[in-house]
């Protein structure tokens, strides 16, 4: 890929200085050392008041558009929450509510998390990969979970916290690469007014199946 790679990263922190934050910068660091990137990160501390008492998103300020627009066309989505009340933060979902239900479609989505103790780790696979699953989003195989024994302050002091960011992308990087090279050949197919071929064969309409009597 000769093109740098559109990486978009969202932070649910509420809070600055942030571990999730810390997090997603190795993340991104990371990153940058297997791929040609360009990143960009969404801090919800920052953007969170813009749209905090908005429910609609025709309502929101062209600060907050500018962002989902970012997330709706990134090759590349990193995203993170600290768990709070067993979940991701309320305004990293509702920042997530306003993103188009299709716009996400076969976009990789690395998933990571932050708490308190390994405990809450299952946040990566009972919240976050539910959540992108509904957008019918490519979530990375590996998830990263961070607990508060992996920082010393805002610092990260675990070598097996890098090893398994280090996992998470390798992993991850023959879906990326393919899922980025596969869109970029469509877009420059339409762009060059061809009709595109998705290898997928045209079936006949079925009848619905009724999974319950």
């Amino acid at each position: 890929m000769t093109e740098p790679l559109r990486v978009v990263a969202v932070s649910g922190s509420l809070h600055n200085p942030s571990k999730t934050d810390v997090l997603i910068d190795e993340i991104l660091r990371q990153l940058g050392e297997e791929l040609n990137v360009q990143a960009h990160i969404i801090r919800i501390t920052d953007v969170g008041p813009q749209f905090a008492g908005v429910l609609n998103r025709s309502q929101l300020p062209r600060s907050v558009e500018d962002e989902l627009r970012r997330v709706e066309t990134a090759d590349l989505l990193v995203v993170a929450s600290p768990v709070y009340r067993a979940s991701f933060t309320g305004l990293f979902k509702h920042f997530f509510d306003f993103v188009d239900q299709y716009a996400l479609v076969d976009t990789p989505v690395l998933l990571a998390a932050t708490g308190g103790s390994e405990r809450h780790s299952l946040i990566v696979e009972h919240q976050l990969r539910p959540l992108f699953g509904f957008f019918q989003a490519l979530t990375l195989p590996v998830g990263v979970y961070a607990h508060e024994s992996d920082f010393d302050g805002y610092r990260i002091d675990s070598p097996l916290l890098v090893e398994r960011i280090k996992t998470s992308i390798r992993r991850g990087l023959p879906l990326i690469t393919s899922s980025v090279q596969e869109k970029r050949r469509i877009r420059q197919a339409l762009d060059e007014g061809e009709q595109v071929d998705t290898g997928v064969a045209p079936q006949e309409p079925q009848k619905p199946v009724r999974l319950y009597t």
